[in-house]
């Protein structure tokens, strides 16, 4: 039997902005245990560390310079992951952790089995959906990653 340390709460996942960087367009969004932001350090954080680990150039025949960013302020760790699109259906994702107690001292986890936390996924399904309904299965049978950059999830989950 599973003990549970507390009961599921909802977390807010909110749209931070649109960050342009290095030609790289990002949909930085934030994700709460107890506040309905991450912290403006734990964000600059995530700024640095995905500028760090977004390839360069952003633009290239397989690689379309659009991607989001999670910057998640959890109930016993810090989370980040930078995510891009690829090879037209394919996300790259790269994972980073901190401590509560080391906030600032980011270790990449992208070698590890961890993935993401159920309410990361749910941002990542959403991206996924977006990135289809815009990209891969557009109406117009254009693929626009315009569009896809204009969608922005913010829902408590």
């Amino acid at each position: 039997m599973i003990e549970l340390s507390e009961s599921y709460q909802k977390r807010p996942i909110r749209f931070l902005e649109l960050w342009e960087i290095n030609d790289w367009k990002i949909k930085m969004y934030g994700i709460s245990y107890k506040n309905d932001f991450p912290s403006h350090d734990l964000i600059s954080k995530a700024k640095e560390i995905a500028q760090q680990s977004l390839p360069v150039p952003a633009i290239t025949e397989n690689r379309y310079g659009a991607g989001f960013v999670g910057v998640h302020d959890g109930k016993d760790a810090n989370f980040i992951f930078v995510d891009w699109w690829s090879n037209e259906n394919e996300l790259q994702h790269h994972v980073y952790i901190s401590t509560k107690e080391e906030p600032n001292m980011f270790k990449e986890y992208t070698n590890t089995s961890l993935i993401a936390c159920c309410w990361d996924l749910k941002l990542m399904s959403f991206e996924r959906d977006s990135w289809v309904g815009t990209v891969l299965n557009h109406p117009s049978g254009q693929p626009s990653v315009e569009e896809y950059l204009q969608k922005q999830l913010n829902v408590d989950i």
